[in-house]
């Protein structure tokens, strides 16, 4: 565009379609380039990418602005050529192009032509900062590294064993084949608990956890997952549960909270020490539940990484995916949940969930 008109993206705070909108509030950068090329936009944003200053962009060519480059290093304006190369271009989607200071960023354009097919009459480039998705490729990479890691041992297991019953299995004791097979079945609880994990992961980051609510008894839901460890071969004095007051009526979703029961139960007791205690009461409009240990706590400095992804102590237990579904899962019962010191001087977790109400109501 040749000068600034009403309604359209011009100078540092020319308004844009949107009436009282400017290139300032944009969250993205934004360069304009008019038609021999010059810049005539160059925001706010755009300086804090590109680390130009305004007065030094405005009026140059906008490759000297902004000289960007893919990853075989060939000059990207020289590639895509937006004056030259074919008229019925309109667009350059975005992808991921490299400053001369090798700082990754990424890029897309908008041709503007007067006519279709006409001349080029501006050239309109947007800038987005690459660092969340160099984080998102990072947490990929932790996820397979981690999904690898866990699955290797239980399947190796299998493998093995399964291996010595198909080729040795008269040439060895009924013991020896109980050992192996319940060992196989061990393992293979432990790949389908890995899955399903991964699986509450996806729906929790995608938001689509679903909630199906009916009328949950939270003392007898706790009563029976501590029935279930204790029938496992643990000992029964481990655990303790208390009820204080009575409690109202609770529409929640039995399985999801059942979920978030036993994996802060298995947190008490894999990283905790003494009596895993579970407190329940009345909070508010539904009520409030407190899982305590008495091992040495959570440092301070690790509480805020708690309920992250892949979140482990040195001891380096399970896969690091048990919390972060904890509060996803609380979360969306519209709960909340906080980890703090236990009065025996433990770890203690305490969540909160609404009464709520049927979900035809």
């Amino acid at each position: 565009m040749g000068g600034d008109q009403p309604g359209e993206l011009g100078g540092s705070d020319a308004p844009c379609a949107v009436s009282g909108l400017s290139a300032e509030d944009l969250p993205d950068g934004l360069v304009v380039a008019d038609g021999e090329g010059r810049v005539v936009t160059f925001n706010r944003m755009a300086q804090r990418l590109s680390r130009i200053a305004r007065q030094d962009a405005l009026g140059r060519d906008f490759r000297d602005v902004l000289p960007l480059h893919d990853a075989d290093g060939r000059d990207w304006w020289k590639c895509s050529d937006p004056f030259g190369g074919l008229r019925t271009r309109t667009r350059q989607p975005e992808r991921p192009l490299f400053l001369v200071d090798g700082r990754e960023i990424l890029v897309a354009a908008r041709y503007v032509r007067g006519t279709p097919g006409g001349d080029l009459t501006r050239l309109v480039v947007t800038l987005r900062d690459a660092s969340h998705r160099a984080r998102g490729e990072r947490s990929r990479a932790d996820l397979v590294s981690t999904v690898a890691h866990e699955l290797r041992s239980p399947l190796t297991s299998v493998k093995g064993f399964t291996a010595t019953l198909l080729g040795k299995w008269d040439r060895l004791t009924d013991k020896q084949k109980m050992f192996m097979l319940e060992t196989v079945n061990a393992d293979a609880d432990r790949v389908t608990r890995l899955i399903t994990e991964l699986l509450s992961v996806s729906r929790i980051e995608s938001g689509r956890v679903e909630i199906r609510k009916q009328v949950v008894d939270l003392p007898e839901l706790a009563r029976t997952l501590i029935a279930g460890r204790v029938t496992a071969g643990e000992p029964a004095d481990r655990y303790r549960l208390e009820v204080r007051a009575p409690l109202p009526e609770l529409w929640l979703d039995a399985d999801k909270i059942g979920q978030i029961l036993a994996n802060l139960l298995e947190n008490g007791v894999r990283h905790g020490a003494g009596t895993v205690t579970i407190v329940i009461e009345p909070y508010e409009d539904g009520a409030v539940v407190s899982v305590r240990d008495e091992g040495k706590g959570i440092a301070p400095d690790a509480v805020p990484r708690v309920f992250r992804r892949f979140w482990r102590t040195r001891r380096r237990g399970g896969t690091g995916l048990g919390l972060f579904i904890v509060k996803g899962l609380i979360e969306a019962h519209g709960g909340e949940i906080t980890v703090g010191r236990a009065p025996s001087g433990g770890a203690e977790f305490r969540f909160t969930v609404p009464a709520g109400t049927p979900e035809f109501a």
